[in-house]
């Protein structure tokens, strides 16, 4: 493992993918009451996946792999798509704890950023350590791993592919995770670690029941190097002040031609709570991008079909498949959430 490498930039997600990393539940995650509603969602997603490009699955032993090779087969998986890697885990949320693959004139380099748990909220130290065990395991074959002690969540950071990043502030800058480090010092370790060098902060917008501090993932996408989708709330809603600060943010911001960017809005994804009657953030901006295909999660309300619409007049070329989130969002993500893609130029093995 290095702590540097040469000047990379971090593609944007709609860009050729060798690959989508998923990490398991088991009964020891916060997922033990729900396994048998949840891993139908995990395996939904893996399947999809596996009909575009390779899906990269963390398990605890052989016994744990052979038991999720049964739920994707059962979905339609292409069994000779799954790899697998064995890394004990905390939780389930890739995006979080997967690495950060940046391209360089030498290749694809990965970048293993610090994970505490969306500022110390959670355990974490298992699956802050994934990384380094896939990487140790060969899973990436000799692809460098670069180490940075700085904590940042995949989740928090959309980008262009042009260096541009999106972020809100408090997701990233925050003294519960970079304690002594001011913005300056954020985009610093950003340009160094990632090639970023143009920065969209901003300052509004959450939803109801997130616990991440306000992930972009959760709020607003890159679509296109000029196209931003967002999320909106209906009238009434709590949300929905923030929101649209949040949207008059988005309008006042350019893109790197100095043009306003085509925002796209996304429908309010309904009112969801959980048996204890707490509120669910579920969006539909937590959609992934892979290979001629967005996977995008749906709730079971009308405004499914809605967002469906929307995509596929954003990503024409693209297959819009829906996946039934209901069961996840009970632990506050979504399906971007639990994924971390990986772009073409770097090659996954299977390692367990």
């Amino acid at each position: 493992m290095q702590t540097a490498g040469p000047a990379c930039r971090l593609p944007a997600e709609w860009e050729p993918q060798s690959g989508i990393m998923l990490t398991w539940p088991h009964p020891a995650t916060d997922w033990c009451d729900s396994l048998e509603r949840v891993e139908p969602v995990f395996a939904a997603i893996g399947a999809a996946v596996t009909r575009h490009e390779s899906l990269m699955v963390v398990a605890q032993d052989r016994a744990h792999a052979d038991h999720i090779l049964i739920h994707l087969e059962r979905a339609g998986a292409q069994a000779t798509a799954v790899h697998f890697a064995q890394a004990p885990t905390d939780d389930t949320w890739a995006r979080d704890h997967g690495p950060l693959t940046c391209l360089s004139a030498d290749g694809p380099q990965l970048n293993d950023f610090v994970f505490n748990g969306w500022g110390g909220k959670f355990e974490a130290s298992r699956d802050n350590a994934i990384s380094r065990r896939l990487h140790e395991a060969g899973c990436f074959g000799n692809t460098a791993l670069h180490t940075h002690p700085f904590v940042l969540e995949g989740g928090a950071i959309e980008t262009d592919g042009q260096g541009t990043l999106l972020a809100t502030r408090h997701s990233v800058i925050s003294s519960s995770r970079n304690p002594g480090l001011d913005q300056a010092a954020v985009e610093r370790h950003l340009t160094r670690c990632l090639g970023l060098d143009r920065f969209l902060w901003l300052d509004h917008g959450a939803l109801s029941g997130d616990d991440t501090d306000g992930h972009i993932d959760t709020l607003a996408r890159f679509a296109g190097p000029d196209t931003i989708l967002h999320v909106t709330a209906s009238e009434g809603d709590p949300d929905r002040p923030g929101l649209l600060r949040m949207a008059g943010q988005l309008a006042g911001l350019r893109d790197r031609k100095g043009r306003p960017y085509r925002l796209v809005a996304l429908p309010p994804a309904g009112l969801h709570r959980d048996g204890d009657g707490r509120r669910l953030p579920a969006t539909y901006a937590n959609f992934l991008v892979i290979n001629d295909a967005v996977l995008l999660p749906s709730y079971g309300v009308p405004a499914d079909e809605e967002a469906c619409a929307v995509l596929r007049d954003v990503f024409p070329r693209r297959e819009i498949i829906p996946i039934d989130c209901r069961a996840i969002i009970t632990q506050n993500g979504s399906l971007h959430c639990l994924t971390m893609q990986f772009p073409a130029a770097l090659t996954l093995q299977s390692c367990l």
